[in-house]
């Protein structure tokens, strides 16, 4: 068994790592152009990436590199035309390499959407956008909604999909979960925000068998004075501890269990005291397990964080080359993930000690920069040639 106390890691190797997880996964048709293989496009699509800035700007200075059209064109005539197929490939890429060893206990998996701001018409129909409250100076935004491990040194990212205008929150979630299904992956929590707090999330989640823990959103106006409070609104009355409750809507119910919660945290110098309210079902533990499993559905967050430090800036209005775009993202987070735990982890009995110092995103996203400029540019000095 090779040793893994010595192991090393280039640019080189990130590299080629990257390629081969988006050839395998058969996203773009193979090329026979001289110029504009399917490697070069990607090449330039991982710098783009890999320094946050258009397609156009990775291939200004790459002398031996194709220009911004035939990369844009080798994309839309290689990408698959249906959504499904695209966004089937895309989890591949994702997943393809996944360690085996996952696959032999049950995680922790958080559940989320990121939302892009956008300030363009649609491409085809108003359905490609999804519309919320305002932020960042628009309340149009192209929406996508990730699966993630949140388990510290395995936070991979294990589905991606499109969120469409008119799509619930159950038929998103759906999908999620059948392609976590697919990899084999056994789920031991759902751990999701307070807008999957409904009845038809609940009651699907119960359906399915699957324990789920998320903050309590209050909906309505708040009781009048003199008033006895019912419901939600006794609860977060009460003490801490664990409460029986029923969600109901026009057309069903669901039974599940509040626990109220307590955090402190110092303000100034004042100690404020937060009282925090979440839904469970098949949770156990007291109140202060209950906050701290709960805290640890932020490493989704984290994710977010690293996509938008590897998304390409683009104004394309065609929502398939953005879906690619925020899937490329991912892809370089989830590489950084398995070189930490299947390259640099060392092991420690029967788990691996990972520690993500050894080799920052940021670092191995200037060693994809670096690789495809060693690859597409010229040997020559650096200059500035005046033509006027």
């Amino acid at each position: 068994m090779r040793s893994r106390t010595n192991c090393t890691v280039s640019a080189s190797q990130v590299h080629r790592w990257a390629l081969q997880w988006l050839v395998q996964a058969e996203l773009l048709k193979k090329r026979s152009s001289r110029k504009c293989t399917t490697e070069v496009v990607w090449s330039i699509v991982l710098r783009a990436g890999s320094q946050m800035i258009s397609i156009c700007a990775a291939c200004l200075d790459l002398v031996e590199g194709p220009s911004d059209q035939a990369v844009f064109d080798a994309l839309e005539a290689g990408l698959p035309k249906t959504l499904s197929v695209l966004e089937r490939r895309l989890n591949e890429s994702l997943t393809d390499y996944l360690p085996r060893s996952m696959r032999r206990r049950a995680w922790h998996v958080a559940i989320d959407w990121h939302l892009v701001p956008y300030y363009g018409e649609p491409h085809r129909s108003k359905n490609e956008l999804y519309y919320g409250k305002p932020r960042q100076g628009t309340k149009h935004f192209h929406a996508y909604a990730t699966a993630c491990v949140v388990v510290h040194g395995q936070r991979y990212t294990l589905a991606l999909s499109w969120v469409r205008r008119h799509e619930s929150t159950v038929t998103v979630l759906k999908r999620l979960i059948a392609r976590i299904r697919v990899l084999g992956l056994k789920i031991k929590v759902l751990l999701m925000d307070r807008a999957f707090f409904n009845v038809p999330v609940t009651s699907y989640l119960k359906d399915e068998r699957l324990p789920f823990l998320m903050p309590v959103m209050f909906r309505g106006r708040p009781p009048k004075k003199r008033k006895p409070r019912t419901g939600l609104r006794w609860i977060e009355r009460q003490g801490a501890g664990r409460y029986p409750h029923t969600l109901k809507n026009r057309k069903q119910q669901v039974k599940i269990t509040v626990v109220v919660a307590f955090r402190s945290y110092k303000k100034g110098k004042r100690r404020i005291k937060q009282k925090l309210l979440f839904g469970a079902w098949k949770v156990g533990g007291d109140p202060q397990y209950i906050r701290s499993l709960y805290r640890t559905r932020f490493g989704i967050e984290a994710s977010y964080r690293q996509l938008r430090q590897a998304r390409i800036y683009t104004c394309t209005r065609k929502p398939h080359l953005r879906l690619v775009f925020i899937g490329i993202a991912l892809l370089m987070r989830n590489l950084w993930v398995w070189i930490h735990a299947e390259q640099l982890g060392e092991r420690r009995g029967h788990h691996r000690e990972v520690r993500l110092e050894q080799l920052r995103f940021k670092r191995m996203l200037q060693w994809l920069v670096k690789a495809v400029a060693t690859l597409l540019h010229d040997p020559s000095a650096p200059c500035v040639v005046n033509n006027i």
